[in-house]
């Protein structure tokens, strides 16, 4: 809906989350409850929130382009998508997601990533970059606490070289968004983030996987407004 809508003058989009994660509604503390978000939809007040605009390679070949609301990112995040797309949801979201990472993090293997944001360059070896608009994603993990959608910036996580005992013991705490600050991680903030590494690498956006890097996130302010609580 966002890649129909976004930036058209006079156009408002009410939102009544079905899928897996439901984190952009999360992110804007829609409720998941059909009644309640239709009530939202219906009588809610409008808030107008900054977009992200991601170039990469698709699948199909060549470069694209792709709208997205909440969030994107490259790396093993986008493997985590794909594997939470094709199992089961019959436990939730938040257990699909959360198998997912475990099973994708066991076979993952870390890789040379270069990063740029607005000109702040680093390059090392990364599990996965995440470029926030919203704090939740992956099914309710708050891996950005403090991003808003409306505060004209992405924030930028840099997640590095972790070890399984890292992520058994940190999961938790990104539930709750306590997790940072982390020695494995950086939180950059920028308008205009650029990925890209020795081989392609799964992006994500929004929670599907559509293509690999190199990717470019670009934020595009005040392009949406959405019906909120």
């Amino acid at each position: 809906m966002v890649n129909g809508i976004a930036g058209r003058a006079g156009v408002e989009l009410g939102v009544i989350a079905r899928g897996t994660g439901w984190d952009f509604a999360r992110s804007l503390g829609i409720p998941h409850g059909s009644d309640a978000a239709i009530g939202v939809a219906a009588h809610g007040h409008a808030r107008t929130i900054d977009l992200g605009r991601a170039t990469y390679r698709a699948w199909a070949g060549g470069e694209t382009a792709t709208w997205f609301a909440n969030a994107g990112s490259v790396g093993m995040s986008g493997a985590i998508a794909q594997r939470a797309n094709d199992t089961t949801k019959a436990f939730g979201g938040k257990v699909s997601y959360v198998w997912a990472t475990f099973a994708v993090f066991a076979r993952w293997r870390n890789t040379d990533i270069a990063v740029t944001v607005d000109g702040e360059s680093r390059r090392a070896r990364m599990y996965d970059v995440i470029v926030a608009n919203g704090p939740f994603l992956g099914g309710g993990m708050k891996l950005c606490p403090e991003a808003d959608p409306g505060d004209g910036t992405f924030d930028v996580l840099v997640i590095g070289d972790l070890a399984k005992r890292d992520l058994v013991l940190t999961l938790p705490k990104i539930f709750r968004g306590t997790h940072l600050p982390h020695p494995r991680a950086e939180l950059l903030r920028g308008t205009t983030v650029t990925v890209d590494a020795p081989e392609p690498l799964p992006i994500q956006l929004d929670g599907e996987q559509p293509g690999t890097t190199p990717a470019r996130f670009e934020l595009v302010p005040q392009a949406l407004r959405v019906r909120v609580p």
